[in-house]
């Protein structure tokens, strides 16, 4: 069972977080801060994205500045920093530090495995005031939706293009080639601007559109 010591989040420095699980990405388009690992790490995204058709084909977290040495670098320290001991305390930090109300997990990349998001979920319960969005592909993360805090979104993404969300999850994805987008950011300079439906479990489901 995963222990943990929720003092550790008041006494950590966030000099000592940065250097145990490295830094957070602030992407332009959105309100607050997020989190990636290696794409080409994503269990079920690498399979999908040797499949026509599907929602990693051609996947962006493989391309332009994602696969810069630099950036790959980072990404796979931040993966193996992941066992850590320390992690969950250092991640709840981190994000802490920040005073954001808005955290993306895995911009790049995806849940590893049952360890991983349940540390995930710790972090979320450590970050109480910040809501988190928590997009997979990961059809098994189902099994742990009663595990998870209130203030996590757990959006599951539906793999291929223009395929109906699954009414099962209580909260989905997709993606469509036509008419039927309801994300906002095409229209206002890709851009969340005042949107936060990702992060919103009453929107059951949203839908991008096609890169």
């Amino acid at each position: 069972m995963l222990k943990i010591d929720s003092t550790e989040r008041y006494k950590m420095k966030t000099s000592e977080a940065l250097k145990l699980v490295g830094g957070l990405a602030k992407p332009s388009k959105m309100p607050g801060w997020a989190y990636g690992i290696p794409a080409a790490e994503c269990k079920t995204g690498e399979i999908l994205k040797k499949i026509k058709g599907s929602t990693c084909e051609g996947c962006y977290a493989e391309k332009g500045c994602y696969v810069f040495p630099i950036v790959q670098a980072a990404q796979y320290r931040r993966l193996k920093s992941i066992n850590h001991p320390q992690w969950v305390n250092a991640m709840a930090a981190l994000i802490n530090s920040k005073k954001s109300k808005w955290f993306r997990w895995h911009d790049s990349g995806d849940v590893q495995d049952e360890a991983h998001l349940l540390k995930i979920f710790a972090v979320a319960k450590l970050t109480p005031e910040t809501s988190h969005w928590l997009p997979t592909r990961e059809a098994w993360t189902k099994d742990y939706l009663n595990k998870k805090p209130d203030n996590l979104t757990l959006r599951f993404s539906m793999p291929m293009v223009d395929q109906k969300r699954a009414e099962s999850w209580p909260n989905t994805s997709t993606v469509v080639s036509g008419p039927g987008r309801t994300c906002p950011a095409p229209d206002q300079n890709n851009e969340c601007k005042d949107c936060r439906a990702c992060w919103d479990p009453s929107v059951k489901n949203v839908a991008y559109g096609k890169h």
